[in-house]
């Protein structure tokens, strides 16, 4: 009776393995390929989210060649995933910066002065998700 028992969970186990590792096969109608796993802002901060009426904001950036963004600083978590392009990002508070290029994933830092800058020839495309608390904005630019 144990070796029939031991034998059918075996042979469960391997259909639902089976049927789980088919995401992950190149056969599968669906490939899902890892970009990126975070736990800290581009500053080394840890995410925090916000606490209460929480908004997902989806948009679209292009940053033509050459052209720098106004000093400014996100309240909340800001997530920007490079489509196209390379942008340096400055903490002027700081003074460090990090690159980015196209397939980059950029969790931009919270509460904290910093500007970007096309440093490339060709536009940058950026896909950026804001996490807000409903009905606030996520960029404040400094006076």
């Amino acid at each position: 009776m144990r070796n029939i028992t031991t034998s059918a969970l075996l042979a469960i186990a391997t259909v639902y393995a089976t049927a789980a590792n088919a995401l992950d096969s190149s056969n599968a109608p669906v490939v899902i390929t890892p970009l990126a796993s975070k736990t800290t802002t581009a500053s080394g901060q840890p995410i925090t989210l916000p606490q209460k009426n929480v908004e997902v904001q989806v948009s679209s950036y292009q940053i033509a060649p050459g052209a720098t963004l106004p000093v400014h600083k996100h309240p909340f978590p800001r997530y920007a995933y490079v489509e196209q392009g390379t942008l340096k990002v400055t903490n002027v508070e700081t003074g460090a910066s990090n690159t980015y290029k196209t397939s980059d994933f950029i969790v931009e830092m919270i509460g904290q002065w910093h500007q970007a800058t096309n440093i490339g020839t060709d536009p940058v495309k950026l896909l950026v998700i804001d996490q807000i608390e409903q009905g606030a904005k996520n960029t404040i630019l400094k006076q």
